[in-house]
């Protein structure tokens, strides 16, 4: 039998080149991302063991009741809006603690009820708090979605009710302070000079508050009228891209503001991401189509869930909004349960299930199952957090990173996990096909080439082995001595001495997610 000297593994690819040969920054590789333009990343909860409850203590084993709202402090922490529980909870140093509210009563089902009441952080009584922001002074601001107002608790500790009715009265007037009314607010952001803005959910309007809490509203009123049954007529929110003053919304929730002091809205009813431009006074929308198809019976407009050109995605009510470091939005896609992430005029999924189906898993992005995510935020490392409401959990997305080593040389390279593959044989570009030694690949992921020859190979790693045939497209894997056979794309090959099987085998057989990065000509493997 003639010995084979390399094993190698296809990758099938259109391969970019990339000519200069430099160590790669550790800025460039904070952002990761795949062929198809999402970023890559692995999903851990952060807090919540998944039970519906109020219970502080360890992180792992903290409860939530549908978390709505995030915000990084000041100082680093987490501050969780926990709208059914009715209270701001903190995690800080692996630890969950009450931020503040408190429960006054429980219903008769036994959950907590809320209120309306200012005072110390240990005293005070929220209904539903959901967005929230935090400014450099560290005074933190909450939509009291419920209570319809806006409360602050300043650096001291002390709750009040910045604008709205202090008795939790809804309603549209503009006015200063706790003159002014508001109808469900679900999200606020604030600007350099400390002007709020907030949504507005059931006035279907943008409002701003002066830092001397004067409540105006930015766009028009909605007048449309829904027939939702028979006779049964109900105001609803509408669509009208241009001037501000004239601009139209649908149950706005999620606000982001950019570098340029502009707003970035989750426009929810309409299924759209819209964008104002305060200093030219204009409304324009920017993902998830041209406009809002709304008809004398619908609500909402129709929901869907499509990526690729922005113009052309689709999503089904999304929520909370967060900028990244390099510019892009994220987006709680809440009832597709996914995050999705639009820059340079694209939408990719960053997590979540394709399908949109809900669940409880964490793992690579692709794997990745979340129940009714509702609100995101960015920590100072530049993770994504995630409010996965019904999950009651949050949970944390870590952005992929190469080695800082790796070289880039003009060669193709191949990263298992966080480790670069040193192999004997460079990785070949082969008529688009990126081939890499499957020796040195398979041993380090604990497997040992049991057998080889011209017209097999034979790997093993405890109990489960797996036989290769060349010029077959079968592939023989015997786990605990049961036998299955499943089939490759391309039959294993010998050209010099060598034999190629394609990267497929690696992912399916040996359990790995698989990924080409085309900006670093690197396949890495997870």
């Amino acid at each position: 039998m003639k010995k084979l000297n390399l094993l190698l593994i296809a990758f099938i690819v259109t391969v970019s080149t990339i000519t200069a040969s430099t160590v790669y920054s550790a800025e460039i590789l904070s952002s990761v991302k795949s062929s198809t333009g999402s970023p890559i990343s692995s999903v851990s909860t952060l807090t919540g063991n998944g039970e519906f409850g109020g219970a502080n203590g360890p992180a792992s084993i903290a409860l939530f009741r549908a978390p709505q709202g995030l915000v990084v402090a000041t100082d680093g922490s987490i501050l969780v809006a926990d709208t059914q529980s009715h209270l701001i909870r903190e995690v800080k140093d692996d630890q969950v603690t009450t931020y503040a509210g408190l429960t006054l009563d429980v219903n008769e089902l036994g959950l907590p009820e809320g209120g309306i009441s200012d005072g110390k952080t240990e005293q005070s009584v929220f209904q539903n708090p959901k967005g929230m922001v935090m400014d450099s002074k560290g005074n933190l601001f909450i939509a009291d979605s419920s209570n319809n107002a806006i409360r602050k608790i300043d650096s001291l500790g002390n709750v009040t009710t910045f604008a709205g009715n202090p008795e939790g009265i809804l309603g549209s007037a503009d006015g200063k302070g706790q003159l002014a009314s508001f109808y469900l607010p679900s999200d606020v952001v604030i600007a350099p000079n400390g002007t709020l803005y907030v949504t507005d959910t059931l006035n279907h309007s943008i409002r701003s508050i002066t830092s001397q809490g004067v409540v105006s509203t930015l766009n028009a009123e909605s007048i449309r009228s829904v027939e939702i049954f028979n006779d049964v007529v109900e105001l609803g929110g509408d669509f009208k891209d241009g001037k501000l003053s004239e601009a139209l919304f649908n149950e706005p929730t999620g606000l982001a503001i950019d570098a340029k002091g502009n707003l970035y809205v989750s426009d929810t009813g309409n299924q759209l991401i819209r964008y104002i431009d305060l200093a030219a006074g204009t409304v324009a929308t920017v993902a998830g189509g041209t406009e809002a198809v709304l008809t004398e019976t619908s609500l909402y407009a129709e929901a869907d869930y499509i990526d690729g050109a922005a113009v052309d995605a689709r999503f089904n009510f999304p929520k909370g909004l967060a900028l990244s470091a390099e510019g892009g939005l994220y987006i709680a896609d809440s009832q597709n349960n996914a995050i999705r992430y639009l820059i340079n005029n694209r939408v990719t999924t960053v997590v979540g299930d394709r399908l949109g189906t809900f669940g409880d898993t964490n793992g690579t992005e692709r794997n990745v199952k979340l129940n009714n995510p509702t609100d995101v935020a960015v920590n100072s490392n530049g993770d994504l957090l995630i409010a996965d409401s019904y999950n009651n959990k949050i949970k944390k997305v870590g952005f992929y990173k190469l080695p800082e080593s790796l070289n880039n040389d003009g060669s193709i390279h191949v990263v298992n996990s966080d480790t670069e593959v040193a192999f004997d044989a460079k990785p070949q570009n082969i008529s688009g096909r990126v081939m890499v030694p499957v020796r040195a690949i398979t041993e380090s992921l604990g497997y040992v080439i049991t057998s080889e020859s011209s017209t097999s190979v034979i790997l093993t790693k405890g109990t489960t082995t797996i036989g290769l045939t060349i010029g077959s497209l079968d592939v023989k894997q015997t786990v605990d001595g049961v036998v299955t056979t499943s089939t490759l794309d391309t039959a294993p090959f010998i050209a010099d001495s060598r034999t190629y099987v394609p990267v497929r085998f690696l992912s399916e057989q040996l359990g790995l997610q698989v990924d080409w990065t085309p900006a670093y000509q690197t396949v890495i493997l997870r």
